[in-house]
């Protein structure tokens, strides 16, 4: 690493990060997860620790666009069934939890849109819709993909990316701020 690699401000390295990632995701990843989200009749998320907290992020902003969502694992969460969309996350594709949740779904006849870094990992090849997100997945730590800790690039370009996503749907629908704040919690 070179002294001037090494002074980069974090705010930099960051910001950098994010536009080269979000920069190399397929636009016809994108274009197909929204179709996938929209027709959709009911949509449920799963991921595990950060990714997990960055879908709970996105089931909220998909709510506010009037969709029905629901997160894995809460106590009102209803069984999941054929033609219902699972929106999962996990860098290396293996985490065992968010797999099993995909091999129930497929089971139960719903499509799978992962957000993953490795397209040829049991999560990526079980998915239907898939966004390839080029980060350093949590065990890397060579600093190639990314010079921030673990995977946290890979967390913030999910989020990220679900904010395109719901920004997208959101112009497309015509609806006011206004309009989709009348969905936002109110037992706050």
């Amino acid at each position: 690493m070179t002294v001037a690699e090494l002074a980069l401000e974090p705010r930099t390295l960051i910001l950098e990060e994010l536009q080269r990632c979000m920069d190399a995701v397929a636009e016809t990843e994108l274009l197909e997860a929204q179709r996938a989200i929209l027709h959709a009749p009911r949509i449920f998320t799963a991921g595990a620790g950060r990714s997990g907290l960055a879908l709970k992020m996105v089931a909220m902003r998909l709510m506010h666009l009037g969709l029905t969502v629901h997160v894995a694992g809460e106590v009102t969460t209803p069984a999941i069934s054929a033609g219902d969309l699972l929106i999962l996350a996990s860098g290396s594709g293996t985490t065992s939890s968010v797999v099993h949740a995909a091999q129930v779904a497929k089971h139960a006849g719903a499509k799978l849109l992962v957000f993953t870094t490795a397209p040829e990992s049991p999560l990526g090849l079980l998915a239907d819709f898939r966004i390839i997100i080029p980060a350093a997945a949590k065990q890397e730590h060579d600093g190639v993909l990314s010079r921030q800790y673990a995977g946290a690039l890979f967390e913030q370009s999910v989020l990220l990316l679900a904010d395109v996503l719901f920004h997208q749907m959101w112009r497309e629908h015509g609806e006011s701020a206004a309009s989709l704040w009348t969905r936002h919690a109110n037992l706050e």
